[in-house]
């Protein structure tokens, strides 16, 4: 979800005031996705390179972050959202802990939508975490059981990236999960990224031959099989 600060530098706001209506944003992507029977929606919501922007920055986001999980989760509990948070909680302050682990007890029966927050979250960092937790358990370190091991176990891989903003780069998101995920890079600003946004990225991730390594001919007779046998 990139350009809150460049939305707010634009009006001449605090770059806090940019991370507001992202906010904002976030409430329509998700209730758009709701509507539209999408079932898996992560967001990169604070990466660990995030603490090397300015103090007030990291602080105004931190105190946005807490109101948000008190405002936000009744209204997502009331539309079946299921909350996980997925980053290391080592840095974070207890108030933030807790709020995370309050809503996600919450809501932990709600099956409409998986909401993944990635709050203090890396790529790098998952990939280090899950082969540390193998190497203590004993267990061997192979593509499944490290799939296993990641913070994201319990949803499969994405289908469809989205970064807005203009930047082409996955900046440490999903680096392990996004191995075959289809790229949408979008112009919008994030706090500008509405519904029509939205179903332009899900229009031309329709518009993909996802081959997962076959060829198109291999995909053909898959189908033709199908056709055969129904």
């Amino acid at each position: 979800m990139d350009g809150n600060g460049r939305w707010a530098s634009k009006r001449f706001l605090p770059r806090v005031a940019g991370h507001k209506q992202g906010v904002d944003a976030l409430r329509l992507c998700v209730s758009a996705c709701v509507q539209r029977g999408v079932k898996v929606l992560t967001v990169f919501a604070f990466s660990s390179e995030n603490w090397n922007r300015p103090t007030e920055e990291v602080s105004g986001l931190m105190s946005l972050f807490a109101l948000a999980l008190s405002r936000e989760v009744p209204k997502l509990k009331a539309q079946g959202v299921r909350l996980h948070f997925i980053g290391d909680r080592a840095n974070l302050s207890q108030s933030v802990v807790d709020g995370m682990s309050k809503s996600e007890l919450e809501t932990c029966t709600n099956e409409t939508l998986v909401l993944n927050v990635c709050f203090n979250y890396g790529g790098r960092w998952d990939i280090v975490q899950a082969a540390a937790k193998l190497m203590a358990q004993g267990t061997s370190v192979t593509e499944q059981s490290l799939s296993s091991a990641m913070a994201l176990s319990h949803v499969g891989d994405p289908d469809l990236v989205i970064r807005t903003g203009g930047e082409q780069r996955i900046s440490n998101f999903l680096l392990w999960q996004s191995a075959y995920s289809e790229f949408y890079f979008s112009d919008k600003l994030w706090p500008d990224f509405d519904e029509a946004a939205l179903d332009l990225a899900i229009v031309s991730y329709l518009q993909r031959e996802r081959r997962f390594g076959k060829t198109t001919a291999q995909l053909a007779g898959q189908h033709d099989s199908k056709a055969s046998t129904a």
